[in-house]
């Protein structure tokens, strides 16, 4: 049911003029596709972290950079990028 929150977390705030981007894995893509939400960014890292490893600064700032791009280039509601990398443990890091 996260997901379904977020979403209406998401219109209430895009209601009173906020912007916002919902950060999702793929395994809710369908989902979120199917509910409309106004900018969406889906990334292959697990249920829990969407947006990287702990400490892979750099998986985590690029999605976060994606976010901040999608929020100035939207140019119609539904948006929705998919991010092509798979996530990294840390095992697969050089730190």
């Amino acid at each position: 049911m996260c997901h379904v929150s977020v979403g209406h977390l998401a219109r209430v705030l895009e209601e009173a003029g906020l912007a916002t981007v919902v950060i999702g894995t793929g395994a809710f893509r369908d989902r979120l596709a199917a509910m409309q939400l106004p900018r969406t960014i889906i990334t292959h890292n697990p249920m829990g972290r969407p947006l990287g490893a702990p400490k892979d600064r750099e998986t985590q700032r690029k999605v976060i950079l994606t976010a901040l791009d999608l929020l100035e280039s939207a140019s119609q509601g539904g948006a929705i990028v998919d991010l092509p990398d798979s996530y990294r443990s840390l095992s697969h890091q050089n730190t």
